[in-house]
Formats: C-alpha cells, structure tokens, sequence
C-alpha cells in the first residue's frame, strides 16, 4: 500500500522539523526520522491505529507530542495533518472535505 502526504501534513512535518531544529541543533532530524518510521508502521499495519473522527486514524509519536491523522483510501493511505497533541487538537476537521477530492 501506498503512503501520501497531503500538502498541508508536508507543511506541517517541514515546519515542526524546522521548530526541533532551531530549538536544538539535530533534533529536528531527528522528529522526521521518528516520523518517518511511523509513516512506515502506518504502512506495515494500516488497521491498528486508533480512530480518532471515523474513518481518521491516528499515529501517536513516541518522542515527540505529535501525531498523525491519516484515512484509508483504496489502495492508499493519505496523510491529512501531522498534528501538535495539545495545540487546537481538533483544527484538521475541516479537511475531510478536501480528503476526498
């Protein structure tokens, strides 16, 4: 199965990499390698995520207090938010619309 990245969870990957980044030298490397083994576990198993809104299902990040909301499309897996836990939790809601474009 196929993993994707919506535009707006890129931008928000890229720019929480860029946070850990200015705030310790490396540690944004190191939140997109602990992202990039969840988008791969994601893959691995698709199903054993939480729902968080029906059909969305959550990733939660070990390290970092992120997670990742993706949906189930066919043959792919699409990434709509990769979301700060405390911050405005519920913000990526108005993109189910746009995830079925």
């Amino acid at each position: 199965m196929e993993l994707a990245f919506s535009a707006l969870a890129r931008d928000e990957l890229a720019g929480a990499k860029r946070y850990y980044n200015r705030l310790q030298k490396g540690l944004g490397n190191q939140f997109q390698r602990e992202a990039e083994i969840a988008a791969k576990r994601i893959v691995e198993h698709p199903l054993a995520w939480q729902f968080e809104f029906n059909p969305f299902r959550r990733f939660l990040l070990n390290r970092f207090p992120y997670k990742m909301l993706y949906v189930i499309e066919n043959e792919r897996i699409l990434v709509i938010a990769v979301s700060h836990q405390h911050r405005q939790p519920d913000y990526w809601i108005e993109r189910i619309s746009e995830s079925n474009k």
